[in-house]
């Protein structure tokens, strides 16, 4: 008896991750397919849209090294804003307790010659889906560059496929680990099922903010609310 139970429980546990590996291939072959021909790693290709996306990360890793998810991002918004391939830049990311990854987004590219009043800030871009739907919805976005590793920006402009916003990715170099595929497997399943099953929101929508308004206490989106730890940094 404690045999056969046995085998019923392997079996089950390997019908288990036959599901879960089978839901990771179709998830990637959907966002693959969404986001082919729209992410540019050449800035001298990419085309000019007038607001770039910056997809938030943590701004030094567990052990205080600088993060190079964080790094990459910065620098290659940076480049986009030099080469004239933006207007304005929009620092989207959370303000859990710890990392305030829009104001360290901004200092970022400040450092890096972007002038502070070309970079807005959004607090409330708790994941990847908050970011984009916001960026549209709050932001008032009907194009866009988003800016991250190829992997976020593929995930990303599947999302924003489906909140029918125009949205290419401008590709931050790459940062491989075993930890990073896994997550961003996990993620691609979430986010199809967001899409698909879910019909997943924001989790705060406020008012309006206009880009380019020259009222500089428009420019921090979502400061005033809850912080919580991102859940969706890379």
């Amino acid at each position: 008896m404690v045999n056969i139970r046995g085998r019923k429980l392997i079996n089950f546990g390997l019908v288990a991750v036959d599901i879960v590996v089978a839901g990771a291939f179709a998830a990637n072959i959907v966002i693959t397919h969404a986001a082919k021909g729209k992410t540019y790693s050449d800035v001298t290709l990419i085309p000019h849209q007038r607001v770039g996306l910056v997809l938030g990360s943590p701004k030094r890793v567990a052990d205080g090294r600088l993060n190079l998810f964080f790094l990459g991002r910065v620098k290659a918004a940076a480049e986009l804003y030099r080469q004239g391939k933006v207007d304005y830049l929009l620092a989207s990311g959370d303000n859990g307790p710890g990392d305030d990854e829009p104001a360290d987004l901004k200092s970022g590219l400040i450092s890096q010659g972007v002038p502070a009043e070309k970079v807005y800030l959004d607090y409330a871009g708790f994941r990847t889906l908050d970011s984009v739907v916001r960026a549209k919805e709050v932001f008032g976005q009907t194009q866009i560059t988003i800016i991250s590793q190829e992997f976020q920006n593929q995930r990303a402009i599947f999302i924003a496929n489906h909140s029918r916003l125009d949205a290419i990715g401008f590709n931050a170099p790459d940062v491989f680990s075993g930890r990073t595929v896994i997550r961003e497997s996990l993620a691609r399943v979430k986010a199809v099922l967001d899409v698909y099953l879910f019909h997943t929101q924001p989790r705060f929508r406020e008012r309006t903010v206009a880009i380019g308004n020259t009222a500089q206490g428009l420019t921090a989106a979502g400061k005033a609310l809850p912080k919580r730890a991102s859940d969706d940094s890379q």
